[in-house]
């Protein structure tokens, strides 16, 4: 009798074929289904691509001035030249290189105030929350003036006091913004103290450490997440506008911020100076609310019941 191997139904290329099929039906029914979260993810990670990669980019040093170019329109402009295709501003430096490196100084201040404004608040909220009573009153209270103050007004006042500096921006963000993550921590830890796992927890004598750390704290993650990203949005938006106010970082670091607060003197001669950074400014952070709002979506299992 002649050896007998059966064939496969399926080639490799047949199966790879059907993954590949499977794989764009699923890629086009989440981009049809979430369009404004895709293209927000789409813009926050061309931004973070740019702010890596800026030395690769930006095809001039921002820093260098060339005043025989000064104020220089863009390449489409009459006058304007492809070497610098959004113009340069009073100094001569390339407003398209600036843009690109002005990119790490938002991202930087936007991530790292909103990461330690959740730390704090995280710790805080947990306290709060699970503790209750008296503690949970008074610490609370102390959150609810914080936030009755006008907040732009604070952030200016504390600047002001503490001078322009990277460090001290991200400080007074982590810090001043703290007690948005203390109220939404402690809101879901006072609900999840009442749920039916967290009781059943405490009747079986499970430690208050065992309960923070393996009930609750693993449900707070995508709640906090939501929340960081759309504070970093508004942390940008606040560093911009301390920029602006000269109040920011030190103005030889290129950021949005500064650039506007440059270009403001120049808007009826050389409006270019200052419009740009501020559609840097405005798509920025347009990308990240979307892509925020889409991860609430999806890290959020009651708002994705009641988006269906």
């Amino acid at each position: 009798m002649e050896n007998y191997s059966p064939q496969p139904m399926f080639s490799k290329k047949r199966l790879i074929d059907i993954d590949l099929r499977s794989l764009l039906t699923n890629l086009f029914k989440l981009v049809r289904r979430d369009f404004a979260g895709i293209l927000g993810l789409f813009i926050f990670g061309s931004v973070v691509f740019t702010a890596i990669f800026a030395p690769k980019i930006a095809p001039h040093d921002p820093l260098k001035q060339t005043l025989k170019v000064s104020k220089q329109p863009p390449a489409w402009n009459v006058g304007g030249s492809w070497e610098y295709p959004l113009g340069t501003d009073n100094l001569g430096r390339d407003i398209f290189s600036r843009i690109v490196y002005g990119s790490r100084v938002s991202l930087l201040v936007g991530f790292c105030g909103a990461l330690i404004a959740a730390v704090i608040g995280l710790l805080l909220g947990l306290f709060s929350g699970y503790k209750g009573g008296r503690t949970d009153d008074i610490l609370m209270t102390l959150v609810n003036i914080v936030m009755a103050l006008p907040y732009l007004l604070f952030v200016v006042f504390v600047a002001g006091v503490l001078g322009r500096s990277l460090l001290n921006t991200i400080l007074i963000f982590g810090i001043t913004d703290a007690p948005m993550f203390v109220r939404v921590t402690r809101g879901e830890v006072s609900y999840m103290r009442q749920s039916g796992y967290v009781e059943s927890a405490i009747s079986i004598g499970a430690s208050q450490r065992r309960i923070i750390f393996n009930h609750i704290l693993p449900n707070l993650i995508g709640p906090l997440i939501t929340v960081i990203t759309f504070e970093m949005s508004a942390l940008i938006l606040f560093e911009a506008s301390l920029g602006f106010l000269g109040l920011s970082v030190p103005p030889e670091i290129p950021s949005w911020g500064n650039m506007l607060e440059a270009g403001r003197k120049y808007l009826t001669t050389s409006p270019w100076m200052a419009t740009y950074p501020g559609l840097a400014i405005m798509v920025t952070a347009l990308g990240i609310n979307l892509f925020g709002d889409w991860l609430r979506a999806v890290l959020d299992p009651r708002h994705r019941r009641a988006r269906r």
